[in-house]
């Protein structure tokens, strides 16, 4: 998912995508221990996407006050 994409979307879906990125990223981790999962690079896209939601939340909350 783009940045442009995420900057979209609502601070409530923003909560749930970030709720949904880290879930996968658990996910993935296990995946990685058993060698299940062949691409490893997945990882670390999905840790670049939980780290872009929590910048915009983080952005967002700081422009509130």
């Amino acid at each position: 998912m783009k940045i442009k994409e995420l900057k979209l979307k609502s601070d409530n879906e923003l909560k749930t995508t970030l709720a949904e990125s880290r879930e996968k990223l658990r996910e993935m981790r296990f995946r990685v221990a058993q060698r299940q999962l062949k691409k490893v690079s997945d990882v670390k896209k999905q840790k670049r996407l939980v780290a872009q939601v929590l910048t915009l939340l983080k952005k967002r909350e700081a422009d509130k006050k």
